[in-house]
């Protein structure tokens, strides 16, 4: 079988209807999770600067700046880029994150899928997410962009 036949079989495989029923409803849900976990694990990471700025002489607190950033990026990247392929938000509401041509998502990918979210969001407000009432498999623009849709776990 040569790679184009083998990437159709891949896409092919996503056409079952099954596999979004629910997802728009279920995203949301572990888009709130997702981000109520990492406020609140900026909580110890506030910490940890605070103690880092004052052995810095004060230079450490300028991270507070950046704070979200700094806990948002291994905990999406590490957790959507790992073998489950989902956040912990995602496996609690019973949805991962797949590429079309099935290959698996590493940490960067994770990472660029969320500042291409990020990025749309902000420079197209958040009528973009509006996309998924249009497009088929309900992807996000992003998600069409790098080639992945967001499928139910419990169908595989």
């Amino acid at each position: 079988m040569s790679q184009a036949d083998a990437n159709y079989a891949m896409t092919d495989m996503y056409e079952n209807p099954a596999l979004y029923d629910g997802v728009r409803t279920r995203r949301v849900l572990a888009f709130l999770i997702d981000y109520t976990f990492i406020i609140l694990l900026c909580i110890p990471a506030a910490i940890v600067v605070f103690f880092f700025g004052l052995l810095t002489l004060g230079l450490g607190f300028f991270l507070y700046g950046i704070l979200f950033f700094l806990v948002a990026v291994p905990y999406i990247g590490l957790s959507l880029g790992g073998a489950g392929q989902a956040t912990p938000g995602m496996r609690m509401t019973g949805i991962r994150l797949q590429r079309l041509d099935g290959r698996g998502i590493d940490f960067v990918f994770a990472i660029v899928h969320s500042v291409l979210f990020w990025a749309a969001n902000a420079i197209l407000t958040p009528l973009i997410l509006l996309a998924t009432l249009f497009l088929d498999r309900k992807q996000t623009v992003h998600d069409r962009l790098l080639g992945t849709v967001v499928v139910r776990t419990d169908i595989f």
